[in-house]
């Protein structure tokens, strides 16, 4: 089977000096692009510097940086070692670098210098790693230079062969204690990714992909490599606001976006105020919106199509375990599904199912499970946790679902309480942890409060120790010291947490309770 750094070699030799990627920073005036060859390239540099550095098949590198045409570069290095790339969210903390780092025993890092103040805050605890090597203009001692490792390695191809069921790639998402869980994906796991996506969206050569979310998720560069299997340019847009991204499309030609539910919001919102308008930019290259990371109102692509409606439309559902998305698709032919998560992908099967693992009625509600080439290899270092979510081939996803009777899926509720909040996960165990550490807390709950742009938001309901009265600044600046930005409650409220006979929280009643409120009129 051809391995996504084939598909790069491939293109390299194919298609030569065409545009590979380019890159957008709008609010600076750059932009940068280069050809196949050069991204096969340095590619190739990286993957000879860190075999120069002693990385050898089977190590892991971390790679912790931001969007760009370096990241993709590294990327592909990484891999042609025959190492894993090990990308981490560029949220996480100190803390949370050292417990991914220290499960993986990562061997190297590549880095960005966003990051350099967090790892130099642990850096004498990572014992593991002997290299860095940094993508940015200064650097401590300890570090390499990026561009040094460009400049001064062999362009050459590494020749290392790798097998199908060999790790690529070790993916950390958060489960529902918070611990972000370490997920192997394989070499077999991307190829599959890239034939699902290309068949899904008749990605062709010619197409732009104008490339947006975080490159870390196991989500935006998987339905890019529909677009690498026939060496269809990436624009990687590295700011996010409804002006930039109809710019892109207008200078650069994009004819494929993939969008969150908040940005799709933004724009329309934006056009509805007359902030931006559409005739300001030729937007006839841009054939397909998809959207997916969470639950997608209809009423959402009812609006979108008013403005565009000659324009393909997919919703998209996957998840980290199953090489992102692609699992279950809409379908741009079902644009009258709207609602409906949709049917199986390509090389996918799924059931919807009973506690007991029989399969349920239709219209009836039970867990989606999923089975196909894409599912993980496993939970790295956790057989016990791979063994309840993968049996018998089958990877259980969690997701409550039914399935109308013309075979469409629908989610219902998720089986556990993850929050998510514009395309990003927020685990409320997590934060409630967090929460129990400030001293005039008795009691804590985090629940997800529908938001129309965000698609959900994180509401804490605190219950103070008797006889302390804790105000919402103060909670808030707690947070704001122990919590990731994106994981702070974006409302707090007073009241008691109730608990069942087993002590846990009974979150419907919460969310029963507060979910009819207009959070957005009221104080934090």
């Amino acid at each position: 089977m051809t391995t996504i750094s084939e598909m790069l070699a491939s293109n390299a030799r194919k298609y030569s000096n065409d545009t590979a990627l380019v890159e957008l920073e709008p609010s600076e005036g750059i932009r940068k692009e280069i050809t196949w060859k050069e991204f096969d390239e340095r590619a190739n540099r990286i993957a000879n510097a860190l075999l120069d550095k002693g990385i050898r098949k089977g190590d892991k590198v971390i790679h912790w940086m931001m969007n760009s045409t370096e990241w993709l570069e590294a990327y592909f290095g990484i891999i042609r070692t025959g190492a894993w790339a090990v990308p981490l969210n560029f949220r996480f903390t100190s803390n949370q670098l050292k417990y991914c780092a220290d499960i993986a025993e990562a061997k190297a890092m590549i880095l960005g210098e966003e990051f350099i103040e967090r790892v130099d805050a642990i850096h004498s605890q990572l014992p593991t790693i002997n290299h860095y090597i940094l993508a940015g203009q200064s650097s401590p001692a300890y570090m390499d230079s990026f561009k040094d490792a460009i400049r001064n390695s062999s362009p050459k191809p590494t020749h290392i062969e790798v097998a199908d069921e060999d790790g690529c790639g070790l993916y950390f998402s958060s489960g529902t204690t918070g611990a972000p869980k370490p997920i192997l994906l394989t070499h077999k796991n991307m190829t599959c990714a890239a034939i699902t996506e290309n068949a899904h969206h008749y990605q062709k050569h010619e197409d732009n992909f104008v490339l947006i979310p975080p490159l870390y998720h196991a989500g935006a560069k998987m339905h890019w490599f529909g677009s690498l299997i026939v060496g269809g340019r990436a624009t990687i847009l590295k700011e996010v606001d409804p002006q930039c991204i109809l710019e892109a499309v207008h200078k650069e030609r994009g004819t494929i976006v993939w969008l969150l539910v908040p940005w799709v919001h933004d724009i329309l919102i934006a056009m509805d105020k007359g902030e931006l308008n559409k005739k300001d930019y030729d937007l006839s290259c841009w054939r397909l919106m998809h959207i997916g990371a969470q639950p997608v109102p209809p009423e959402l692509v009812k609006h979108w199509k008013q403005y565009f409606p000659d324009m393909q439309y997919d919703t998209n559902y996957g998840l980290s375990e199953a090489t992102g998305p692609g699992c279950v698709h809409l379908g741009i032919e079902n644009e009258e599904k709207v609602g409906a998560i949709g049917k199986a992908g390509l090389n996918w099967e799924t059931r919807i199912v009973s506690n007991n693992g029989k399969d349920m009625a239709q219209g009836e509600v039970g867990e989606l499970i999923v089975k196909g080439c894409g599912i993980m290899k496993e939970y790295y270092k956790n057989p016990e946790k791979t063994a309840e979510t993968i049996r018998d081939g089958w990877l259980y996803t969690g997701d409550m679902a039914r399935m109308d009777n013309e075979g469409f899926l629908y989610l219902v509720d998720r089986k556990k309480d993850v929050i998510i909040t514009g395309g990003e996960n927020i685990y409320p165990v997590e934060v409630e942890e967090v929460l129990h550490r400030h001293p005039k807390i008795y009691d804590a709950a985090v629940i997800g409060i529908p938001d129309s742009r965000l698609g959900e938001i994180a509401v804490a309901i605190i219950q103070p120790k008797a006889d302390e009265t804790p105000t919402r600044a103060e909670i808030n600046a707690f947070c704001e010291q122990n919590l990731a930005r994106y994981t702070r409650p974006r409302y707090i409220i007073f009241d008691n947490v109730p608990r069942n006979p087993t002590g846990k929280i009974e979150k419907p009643k919460l969310r029963q309770k507060y979910n009819q409120q207009n959070f957005r009129s009221k104080p934090k």
